[in-house]
């Protein structure tokens, strides 16, 4: 096999390969420097943020086409028919299709294709907003903005360029991925991904065993398959989802890179080593036409789902060989367990019991998750893998003055607006943000959609994010601030244990009295049962944006320094709270000011040359 630095810039070279053809559809130029569901219809949900790919052969359904701007229209066969994006409520629809809009108009996405946003219908939410990510929770992990790009990529455009191969070499059907990572891949000159093949194909990525753990697992057919080369076409056996390290041995899961010898449960090879040990992982899966129908009619026939359907765990874990009805009675995995949850899973392991579920598998892949505060400031700064494949800048599409000072370069400023003199330390992530010149900015920070005008000093491992609501008609702003370390998925049931909760290391009860806050039933905006940092009603309403900003920080400041911050006077929303009464349109309003102002700079820039 290639050497690790080799098969390193196979893969870059690659995706500057995509990248660029993806421009050319475009009409653009490549970026500079080198982001739902299925789609289509009414259809089962999956619990992973998906955007979706065409139905290349049968008719697209009704629907708005992109056709803007002077440049031709892609060729039937050429790109997706449709391109589908799920969002978590109306709101949040709203938001996705004034930026599909945005981007269509200054030709950022490729033309004549159907572009459709589908909101999840009332009920059980599949995985709901980004917790982890709280930055992408108003707007959508599938428009997480990357340091790459004149102007910026944002998920969905390098997801789009990173598949521009698949449809010519697919038969009709649909294309599900998520919104929150990034698959990158080579493979040999003569070597072509094709979905061909009837029931369900996925891609399979070598990955480390603790990867597995929070990931899909392949149990493959070892008798086609050999784990060398750049690509095999096999079948999944047996398709684990999270399972442990335990698991993963007891099924035969566990390979050596570089060859496909399986390890005994006791961990030895059970041939030569010659690698560490793998196991391979999911991420995009397609199904052919037939089963999107088939799974159309089981929709309908059961009408508003009434729990949490998960199309990695519920649909994969069904089918090949090795399947059985086991998956459907554990609700580990759930995010909340309904009481029908168990019989909605039986009907559909029922329904695609026997399913093919063929395997590509990528030998020279990498796949990188961007879902969690740390995963993000790490990927986006520290990864120098990731940088030197997708060719990430320090600076992307940002003014950014020689005077500005930073400790080096391993800081990321995204499409933002810094003044002479603030100061950005190393790792941390500024994106559609204003940033004064008496600011100076920790290390390891992630500071989102923020105008801080004020002498400031931004502690490290700062999480801030500025949102604007609707309050009485009226537009009001609210800014969450957190440690990129703070747990805002744990909850608790009960007042009791809310000690057990942590802002920026100290316990909550602790930060509610310096904030004057008393702890009631009315502290939490959700029910009893889920009372959390995502739920807790601790954050002011301002004005303006600027004032929010320094509220928030002072709330902080109070924590870190043991000092009373009292918040008598102001109305208090919790986070959920804050995406419940989001403005979108003037969240995006802000972000063109900075886009056009940057744009402007450009322009008078080049004048000057």
């Amino acid at each position: 096999m290639p050497a690790a630095g080799e098969r390193s810039a196979a893969r870059r070279e690659a995706t500057g390969r995509r990248l660029a053809r993806f421009a050319a559809l475009r009409g653009g130029a490549a970026p500079g420097g080198a982001g739902g569901e299925a789609a289509g219809g009414a259809r089962p949900r999956p619990s992973r943020a998906a955007f979706g790919a065409g139905l290349r052969s049968a008719r697209p359904a009704a629907g708005p086409r992109a056709s803007r701007g002077s440049g031709k229209a892609a060729r039937p066969g050429e790109f997706w028919d449709v391109v589908a994006v799920t969002a978590a409520d109306a709101e949040q629809a709203l938001a996705y299709r004034q930026q599909l809009a945005e981007k269509l108009r200054r030709r950022e996405l490729p033309l004549g294709v159907r572009y459709h946003v589908f909101v999840d219908p009332p009920g059980p939410k599949i995985g709901g907003y980004s917790q982890r990510l709280p930055n992408a929770s108003a707007l959508g992990k599938i428009f997480t903005a990357l340091p790459f790009g004149d102007p910026i990529y944002q998920m969905l455009e390098l997801k789009l360029a990173m598949y521009i191969d698949f449809p010519s070499h697919m038969k009709p059907g649909i294309l599900i991925t998520c919104s929150d990572d990034i698959e990158l891949y080579s493979t040999g000159v003569t070597e072509t991904v094709t979905f061909d093949k009837p029931g369900f194909t996925a891609l399979a990525h070598p990955s480390d065993l603790t990867v597995g753990t929070t990931h899909g697992v392949f149990v493959l057919d070892p008798s086609s398959f050999s784990g060398k080369g750049g690509l095999e076409y096999t079948s999944c056996h047996h398709f684990l989802h999270k399972p442990d390290i335990e698991t993963m041995r007891q099924c035969g899961a566990v390979c050596v890179r570089g060859n496909c010898s399986r390890l005994s449960s006791s961990g030895r090879h059970s041939d030569s080593e010659m690698g560490s040990e793998c196991v391979y992982t999911d991420s995009i899966f397609y199904m052919d036409h037939s089963i999107a129908k088939r799974l159309l009619t089981f929709y309908k026939q059961m009408g508003t789902l009434c729990c949490e359907i998960d199309a990695y765990g519920d649909f994969l874990q069904a089918l090949g060989p090795g399947a059985t009805e086991d998956y459907t009675k554990s609700t580990s995995n759930a995010t909340k367990e309904e009481s029908r949850l168990v019989e909605v899973r039986q009907k559909l392991y029922s329904l695609l019991k026997g399913t093919t579920l063929n395997v590509i598998v990528l030998n020279n892949s990498k796949f990188y998750h961007i879902g969690t505060t740390q995963e993000y400031l790490f990927h986006f700064t520290s990864d120098s893998k990731l940088k030197f494949e997708l060719d990430l800048l320090s600076v992307a599409f940002s003014i950014f003055p020689d005077k500005a000072e930073t400790l080096d370069r391993s800081a990321s400023i995204i499409q933002s607006i810094l003044e002479p003199g603030c100061f950005i330390g190393p790792g941390s992530v500024i994106e559609y943000s204003r940033i004064g010149p008496e600011v100076s900015v920790g290390k390891n920070s992630i500071i989102s959609g923020s105008y801080i005008n004020l002498k400031v000093d931004i502690p490290s491992n700062c999480f801030l994010s500025s949102l604007s609501i609707k309050a009485n008609d009226q537009v009001k702003y609210v800014s969450m601030v957190f440690s990129v370390e703070d747990d805002l998925k744990k909850s608790v049931k009960l007042l009791s244990d809310i000690h057990s909760l942590q802002f920026f290391g100290v316990s909550l009860p602790e930060c509610l009295d310096l904030w004057g806050i008393k702890v009631s039933d009315q502290l939490f905006s959700s029910d009893s049962t889920h009372l959390g940092l995502w739920t807790a009603r601790i954050f002011p309403v301002c004005s303006t944006l600027s004032e929010s900003v320094r509220m928030s920080l002072k709330m902080l400041n109070s924590v870190q320094h043991m000092s009373t911050f009292k918040l008598n006077g102001f109305k208090l929303l919790s986070v959920e709270e804050m995406l419940v009464y989001k403005d979108v349109e003037v969240m995006l309003k802000f972000r063109k000011q900075i886009h056009d102002e940057i744009h402007l700079q450009r322009q008078k820039e080049k004048s000057d040359l």
